[in-house]
Order: structure tokens, then sequence, then C-alpha cells
């Protein structure tokens, strides 16, 4: 980081809120305890066009903290928005993001200065947070004790434990070997260096519903070169409040889809297949991990990359006629009959040095229209994949187009009807 000026904070805390001013309260009194000294930090409360009586709460915390207060007109959900609109506000060589509600412990901020040293995106940990479920079964007198205090006679409890607990905990809570990182960065606790978030441009202002957003800005934090770090000191509590599960799994699963369209990449269209699962199961399961599927894809390219799909490709030349055609794992020598074709592979060396226009999927989401091409062909590239994710991958056709056909199923197949799925 950058030297500072001496009367510049060390760190900034971006609160985004709406019509949450007991929630905010409680986050702002937490903030007031934090063991640096106060000319040390600065939070930023940005307003998403609350109607209740946020800016009052604010303005009775204006002695005890370094604040700054951002309102912006209501035009719907625009956390992304209100969140970068506070980071502006703020000249702090690192970030803290924390959402209305969240109780910081008392070395909150000193824990994510002290892991900014090793990583430039820290995840926090955040007791409490069970966003598919009930809070945790804590009496209300519980709520009249201190965040140290709640975490002292809570913490051990596993339904007291940060929903990531375990997956975190595989990797004893060190994302230095992890594949997949950016994956538990979410923003209800978390610090990026200031740099590096608005080096690749904040969070996409584009997702105005609950959800992914976080995610995405974290996807495009890894590609830039941020190293991710987890941090049980900086912990937070999240404090009890009514929850929408069904209609946020049902948003977090369509932003899931915009940041797949945003970002085409085979790691993202992992995360969306597990999105639209659990969205149809109403309920999220945690241990269901991206990092693993994402390791077989790796494996699956590995297996991919002898395997030559030019004969396959020719005798589907002698099948297809005028057919609109999609083809998934078309590997790095397609003929030009196909360079129309909707073409896909789950090697990135294939897209990247391709000479025709090749997407990264590997077909269980694309971002094709419903029923724009009249033939899915699968190669056999898709081999150890199509062992998998036959289900999706027939699925997907099926939204796409009208017919499959693969080496990998023998029997064409008719599984669409030119209607939207």
């Amino acid at each position: 980081m950058s030297a500072q000026r001496a009367d510049q904070p060390r760190i900034a805390v971006i609160v985004p809120t709406y019509n949450r001013s007991e929630l905010l309260r409680r986050t702002l009194a937490a903030l007031v305890r934090q063991r640096i000294p106060v000319g040390e930090f600065e939070v930023v409360v940005s307003d998403d066009g609350s109607s209740d009586d946020t800016g009052d709460v604010v303005a009775g915390f204006a002695d005890e903290l370094q604040l700054e207060y951002h309102f912006q007109e209501n035009l719907g959900f625009r956390a992304s928005a209100a969140r970068n609109a506070g980071a502006r506000r703020t000249s702090a060589p690192v970030l803290a993001f924390v959402d209305a509600g969240v109780l910081p412990g008392p070395d909150f901020l000193s824990a994510h200065l002290s892991a900014q040293l090793s990583g430039s995106a820290v995840v926090g940990y955040i007791f409490g947070y069970q966003p598919d479920g009930p809070a945790a079964p804590l009496d209300e007198t519980a709520w009249t004790l201190a965040p140290e205090q709640l975490v002292r006679r809570y913490g051990d409890s596993p339904e007291f434990r940060d929903v990531r607990h375990l997956a975190l905990e595989r990797f004893d809570f060190d994302l230095g070997s992890c594949a997949v990182p950016w994956q538990w960065f979410w923003s209800g606790n978390c610090s990026v260096r200031a740099a590096d978030f608005w080096a690749v441009g904040g969070f996409d202002e584009d997702f105005r519903s609950w959800g992914g957003e976080d995610t995405e800005l974290a996807y495009r934090l890894f590609r830039h070169g941020a190293r991710f770090v987890v941090s049980r000191a900086a912990w937070a509590i999240e404090a009890p409040h009514p929850r929408t599960t069904v209609p946020n799994l049902d948003s977090g699963s369509a932003n899931m889809l915009k940041f797949l369209h945003k970002q085409p990449d085979t790691v993202v269209e992992l995360l969306w297949t597990w999105f639209a699962r659990e969205r149809t199961q109403f309920q999220i399961h945690h241990d269901w991990n991206v990092e693993d599927e994402y390791l077989l894809v790796l494996d699956a390219v590995a297996a991919a990359k002898p395997v030559d799909v030019s004969d396959e490709l020719a005798r589907l030349r002698r099948t297809a006629g005028s057919a609109r055609i999609a083809v998934m794992g078309c590997g790095d020598d397609v003929p030009d009959w196909l360079a129309t074709a909707a073409l896909f592979d789950f090697d990135r060396d294939v897209v990247q040095n391709a000479t025709h226009q090749v997407s990264h999927a590997i077909g269980l989401r694309t971002a094709l229209p419903d029923n724009s091409v009249d033939l899915v062909f699968v190669t056999s590239r898709l081999r150890t994949l199509w062992r998998r994710w036959e289900t999706e991958i027939r699925a997907e056709a099926r939204r796409i187009g009208r017919e499959l056909a693969s080496p990998l199923a023998p029997v064409r197949t008719v599984v669409g009807e030119n209607r939207g799925q």
C-alpha cells in the first residue's frame, strides 16, 4: 500500500443501508467500541433512499465517529451503487464493507488491517450468518450483551457459526491453496485495498436485486491478481432480522445468470448451476463447494487435451444440412464451415487460441437465447463431464435447440420443440 497522509484514515467502513435504522444504530454503536483510535478510521453510511429515521440515527453518532452520510434517491434496490458511492467519499487506502445489522467485534478494524498485510481481499467471519434459515436460536436477553460477550458465550455453537464455516475449515481457513477462493468473499464482512477495488471498477451497478454482486466483484479481483485471505479475528455478528428466503434465492439465481453472461467462464457456469439447483429446493447447501466441481473440470480439461474431434465434425457436416448449430467441446481445430455456429469449449487455451469465436463453457448454461439453434452437438471431448453432467447438458440443449446429437449419446434425440423452457 502507498504511503498515506498524516490526516488520512487507515481504513474506512462502508455501510449501505435501506430502512434499517435500528439495525444501523447497533452497527454504529459497535464501531464506536473499536479499539483502534477513532482518528484512524472513518465510517461512511450510504443510504439507498430510506424513508425512516436513518439520517437522524447517523447524526446521533456524529460526536463519536468520523462519519460521512451519503443519501441517494430511492430508485429501487441499488446496494452496489450505494457501496460505490460510499467508497468514493473516502481517501482511506483500505475499504471495509459491512451490512447494516452486522455488529463488528472490538478488534474488527485492527484485524482487517493486519490481514491486509498478507492479502488484498480479506474474508471476515460472520457469526450467526445463516442467509437461508432462521437466526441463531438465542433468547432475546442474549442480544443485550456486547458482541464479544455473545461470541464468548455462543461462539462454539454450530448454530451460531458462519454458514461458510465448514467449507473454510476444510482449508484450515487458509485460501492460499484454494482454486476458487473468491466464492467466499461476501459483502457482509470483507475488506479490500482501495487501489484494487477501483482498478476493477468497484461493484457492478447493473446488479439491482439481492445477491451475487459481491461474488462477481471477487471474481474480478481474483482475475486482477488479488490475494484472498480469511481473518477469523476480523469477526462480526449478524443481528437477527426478518428474511425473505425464497425471493432471495430466486434473485440470487437470476443474478448468478447475469454474472455468467458478464463473465463467461466454466467456474461461473458451475456456480450458476449450484444456485439454480438449490433455488428449486428453496435452500442452499453450503457444503457443496464449487472448488470440488471446478477441480474435476480441470481434470477433464487435461483428459481432453489429446482428443481430436475433427472426424466427428466432418460427419456432422454430412448430416447437418442447413441447421443452425451449437457445438459443445468444439476443440482447437474448428473447420471453416462451422465459423457461424455457436461454438463452446471448456478448455481456456482453446478459447484463447481459437481462429473462430469460441465461448468458454461446458454447456450447463450458455449465453444463447431460448430456441436459438436447431441442433446441439456434443463432442467426445466432453466424455468425462458427460458422465457427471448429462442431465444438465440435455436440459440446456432443450432450452436452446430442438435436437441433440453426440457420439456420447448414440441415438439422436429430439429434446425441445422450439419453445422457451
